[in-house]
């Protein structure tokens, strides 16, 4: 089963949702500040991503962040992500296999669906 973490009125999450429904794949959506994000959510990422890739520094809410918050990605990035979610690059489709941020069709097309056009 996927799991399409992200914020619900984020513009690229409603395009990755709509893909993943107009080609008919099951997954399910967690909100990450309606569900919130678990320890475990994170270092899992963090392992499989990275930080850099992880976290979306170009955003608003990463520049309006404090210089001792944003300190906290090297020492408490749980604490941070928990406090802050949408610091985190979306959508992050997340399935036994895939682990990926941000949504391009094609690269959604080759992770889920597999590469079945010549």
């Amino acid at each position: 089963m996927l799991t399409l973490y992200g914020i619900s009125n984020c513009d690229t999450v409603r395009k990755a949702k709509k893909w993943l429904d107009a080609n008919q794949v099951t997954y399910q959506f967690h909100d990450f500040r309606k569900d919130g994000l678990t320890q475990s959510d994170i270092e899992r990422w963090v392992e499989q991503l990275g930080t850099e890739k992880l976290i979306n520094k170009r955003g608003t809410t990463w520049r309006q962040l404090s210089e001792s918050d944003r300190a906290k990605v090297d020492h408490a990035l749980a604490e941070l992500l928990q406090a802050y979610p949408a610091i985190i690059k979306r959508p992050l489709l997340e399935g036994p296999s895939i682990c990926e941020v941000g949504f391009n069709e094609t690269r959604y097309s080759d992770l889920i669906i597999g590469d079945t056009h010549e």
